[in-house]
């Protein structure tokens, strides 16, 4: 087993340089803490910008740095002020931050940042590749590094990588506006396993893979030529144990050790201990709401004036991004609404607000968890929000009221706090009402859940659950029932290909022999398909069948000049050598005109569809619609035309984007094995991509080499990736039989085709 390497922007250490040395300090809270049972012993690494540029680190003082890193189990990426201004301040936090935020105004689509942004991914992930073999377990975090797993892939295609995203991801009308979405994508499905905070996080991601990449979802699982990539939600806890001791230990202090904030929140509580303190603690940051938060606190005093001087909104906002512009307007509307509210509202003996901006330690944390009656965390939009949990963790007696934004990823979990639109100021304002009333009883059975809750499923379970689940996924291969078509399996399969003297080959057409066009009409074959097929059919001893549910007359135009044996509409034609089509099975079009007017109302309420009537089958197209929307109106479809049908002889195939219609007694099995049974075969091959080859993998002999192309669930033995691996495997074949090739040729012959992507081969298997 080999080591855990993590990846984030930011070390969890902090380096400080004084007195011409180096000090390594860890970092608390956040993700630090989260992997701390994960990035632990010798057998962990952990990557990431030190935090320093090149521009600020003596030369001197390097070699000291790589050593204080290297106690803290971390190595660094070094980045220059311009690649950090570029990629971090640049397109991490002025396009994808405001973006996945939904703050699409804000967002800045400049190529010099998206290019800056590639460039440093690429600089983490060629750190990676220096730094790790096959067996290690890369984990990537966060948006600044999205397009590192698919750079680490294409140099190490066999190694396990997971990526978490920990701000949400955003829905497809939204993230589709970005220049380089499909970039963004491709970089995120290098990984195995995908984590996000929550399930509607993962819904908008695989709805952007469905739409913008055209690829397979089944549920959670994408499928990417060799490979099945999970998307999955895991929502980050905390770690519980800390703060709830924390708490314990705060409520046994001495008095006279109290730190001078407790002191003053203490005094402020006796001079009136039925006032309430609203706690509001955020990163000072536009997704937060603070500046919302403040007008309906107003909204909330002119509502329920029986409160001023009663109650007291206790602000926490620390400094974020302070060279970005948004940030600084922001700081400057919040210093404004701070100052007018308290000058509307104050009294000689009572301000509205305390606001803090700063940064503060943990031990005032507490101070601030443990004295304030309701916490009030009201984000626009949030990833997750760990204050709130924060909160609840430190509540050793069990009261307390959080007031928690819907648009929070923690809301997800916490169901017994009271939730609230942080845009209805009405809704906000009577939240603060009900809270401030609520009897102890109600807060402390409330509280008791979410504690339970929270205790469970904490920071350390949060690691384990998707480091578990990303072994999981890359275990898979051994439990697949298809096995890949591997170097060895292929010199089996061509072994026994040499040794027979009568060899029968159905070949399918669409996403076999070629991939899948828009418009069916215009996936025509090209010269290097002829000529290959030409050299399977010249073959001593061969007898080769293109088995297709295309039309007769498409394959007409296409084949019959080359004389090659053809099956067509999923078995009603035949042609040999060049003959005219004729019928294979006796079947009937006379239900054609019941069935054609349902699916012309689909294709009139489903844009992007439409209908290919062949000699007797239609078939509803649905592969230039709307992903989902085409699922949905190909079930819907399917449930009418079961139910229409009836007992009538015909049936209905779901193939690749296609549904058609067709007679029951007619299908691609039946079809091979009529042709099986006209001679004593000692070889019989069968290669298809869809549920209509289905047929043919079930009804052929167990003896039959079957093959899928894609790695969907199959009845075949094998399975090879995509179109261009099948054209290699049949240029392997036709070299190493009619080139007369030698086993030691026909292994150089191989290494093209394991170069691609067939190199993960079990030792037992050479």
């Amino acid at each position: 087993m080999g080591k855990t390497i993590i990846i984030s922007n930011r070390l969890p250490v902090q380096l400080q340089i004084s007195n011409g040395g180096i000090t390594a300090v860890p970092s608390v809270g956040g993700l630090a803490t989260g992997m701390k049972s994960v990035h632990s012993g010798g057998d962990s690494l952990w990557i990431g910008w030190s935090g320093l540029t090149d521009e600020e680190i003596p030369e001197e003082l390097a070699d000291d740095i790589d050593s204080a890193l290297a106690e803290h189990g971390s190595s660094k990426v070094k980045l220059t002020a311009d690649e950090v201004d570029g990629f971090y301040y640049g397109f991490s936090n002025r396009t994808i931050w405001p973006l996945f935020h939904y703050f699409l105004e804000y967002s800045e689509f400049e190529l010099a940042s998206w290019e800056t942004y590639k460039k440093v991914n690429q600089k983490f992930a060629d750190a990676i590749l220096q730094k790790s073999e096959d067996d290690d377990i890369i984990w990537v975090h966060d948006y600044q590094l999205m397009l590192v797993p698919q750079m680490v892939r294409e140099k190490r295609p066999n190694i396990a990588i997971g990526f978490f995203l920990h701000i949400p991801f955003p829905s497809y009308e939204i993230f589709r506006t970005m220049p380089w979405r499909e970039e963004v994508l491709q970089g995120l499905l290098g990984a195995d396993l995908i984590g996000f905070h929550t399930y509607d996080y993962e819904r908008h991601f695989l709805s952007s893979v469905r739409r913008l990449l055209g690829l397979e979802v089944s549920f959670n699982e994408i499928y990417l030529e060799n490979r099945v990539i999970k998307a999955d939600s895991f929502p980050m806890g905390i770690d519980y144990k800390k703060f709830r001791d924390a708490a314990l230990e705060h409520k046994k202090r001495d008095p006279e050790k109290l730190s001078e904030l407790q002191k003053r929140l203490n005094k402020h509580k006796a001079a009136d201990p039925e006032a309430k303190f609203f706690l509001s603690i955020d990163r000072l940051d536009y997704s937060k709401g603070i500046a919302k938060r403040l007008n309906a606190f107003e909204y909330f005093l002119n509502k329920y004036p029986q409160y001023k001087e009663k109650v007291r909104l206790i602000i926490l906002a620390v400094p974020s991004r302070s060279n970005v512009p948004q940030y600084q307007l922001l700081k400057r509307e919040i210093d404004e609404l701070v100052g007018r509210i308290n000058g509307e509202f104050s009294t000689v003996s009572w301000t509205p607000i305390w606001y803090f901006y700063r940064s503060m330690p943990f031990e005032n944390l507490i101070d601030l968890y443990t004295s304030s009656d309701i916490a009030w965390l009201t984000p626009l939009r949030d990833g997750m929000n760990l204050v709130a949990k924060e909160y609840i963790a430190t509540r050793t007696d069990q009261t307390g009221v959080l007031i928690l934004s819907e648009m929070a990823g923690s809301a997800n979990e916490m169901n017994e706090s009271l939730l609230i639109n942080p845009n209805n100021f009405e809704q906000i304002a009577d939240a603060l009402f009900e809270a401030i009333n609520m009897p102890k009883e109600e807060q402390q059975a409330r509280n008791e859940l979410l504690q339970k809750r929270l205790e469970r499923y904490d920071v350390e379970r949060w690691a384990n659950d998707f480091m578990n689940s990303l072994r999981g996924q890359k275990d898979r291969d051994a439990a697949n029932v298809s096995k890949r078509m591997t170097d060895s399996r292929l010199s089996t399969v061509l072994e026994e290909y040499r040794k027979a003297k009568k060899r029968l080959l159905f070949l399918d057409y669409d996403g076999t022999l070629a991939g899948f066009h828009n418009d069916p009409q215009k996936a025509g074959p090209d010269e290097e398909l002829y000529k290959l097929l030409d050299a399977l059919k010249e073959q001593p001893g061969t007898v080769l069948f293109i088995i297709s549910g295309r039309d007769k007359d498409t394959f007409t135009r296409w084949f019959l000049p080359k004389k090659y044996n053809m099956i067509v509409e999923h078995g009603v034609w035949i042609s040999r050598d060049g003959e005219d089509f004729k019928l294979l099975e006796n079947v009937k079009n006379d239900w054609m005109d019941k069935i054609r007017p349902v699916l012309e109302s689909f294709v009139d309420r489903t844009p992007g569809s439409f209908i290919e009537e062949k000699n007797y089958s239609l078939a509803w197209h649905y592969r230039k619609t709307d992903p989902d929307f085409g699922n949905l109106r190909a079930t819907e479809l399917s449930t009418v035309l079961t139910s229409l049908i009836g007992t009538d002889d015909l049936s209905v195939l779901n193939g690749n984007k296609v549904m058609e219609v067709k007679s029951s007694n007619v299908n691609k099995g039946r079809a091979s094995m009529r042709m099986l049974g006209e001679n004593d075969y000692d070889f019989v091959f069968a290669i298809g991509d869809d549920w209509t080859d289905e047929f043919m993998f079930q009804e052929l002999p167990e003896s039959t080499v079957t093959v899928k192309v894609g790695r969907q669930k199959t009845s075949a033995k094998y399975f090879v990736e995509n179109t261009m691996k099948v054209r290699e495997l049949f240029e392997i074949v036709y070299k190493s039989i009619n080139l007369g090739q030698t086993l030691n040729d026909e292994k150089i012959a191989l290494r093209k085709y394991l170069l691609s992507g067939h190199n993960d081969v079990c030792p037992t298997e050479h």
